[in-house]
Formats: structure tokens, sequence, C-alpha cells
């Protein structure tokens, strides 16, 4: 699952390397707005969740590893 985050990721913003980020994509304003709009569109159809206005949160998209965790979290609900 890993693996398919880094990929969307890198189709949105090829130019940050998300596989060895030493900063916090939200909090160090790797990512704008738009992104996360397309990121959370992606994340939707590839994961078949439904990442709602609730789950936007800093803490939820700051690395690749806290959107598997939400991705996971989602899928057992």
């Amino acid at each position: 699952m890993r693996e398919k985050v880094i990929k969307i990721l890198e189709d949105i913003r090829a130019d940050i390397d998300f596989n060895h980020l030493t900063q916090k994509l939200i909090d160090d304003e790797m990512l704008d707005s738009f992104d996360i709009i397309s990121i959370v569109g992606e994340l939707n159809e590839a994961f078949d969740v439904d990442i709602s206005v609730d789950e936007l949160l800093p803490e939820n998209f700051n690395t690749p590893d806290a959107m598997v965790e939400l991705i996971t979290k989602l899928q057992q609900e």
C-alpha cells in the first residue's frame, strides 16, 4: 500500500522525494491546498475510501506513512 501511495504522490508532485522525507509535507508547506485536493481525490479512487473534511488534518497528510495509516483506518470502518 505504501508504494501505491508514493506513486500517487510522485504523480502529483514529481519534485519531492517522498521516499526520503526529512520534512513534514503540510507543516513545512511542501504541499499546497490544491495538492491536497488532488491527493485526496486520487487516494479515494485508488483505495475505495472516502476521506472526509474532518480527516483533512495536517497529521493525516504530513508523511506518506500517515496517509497509509489513514487509509487503513478508513478501510476498516
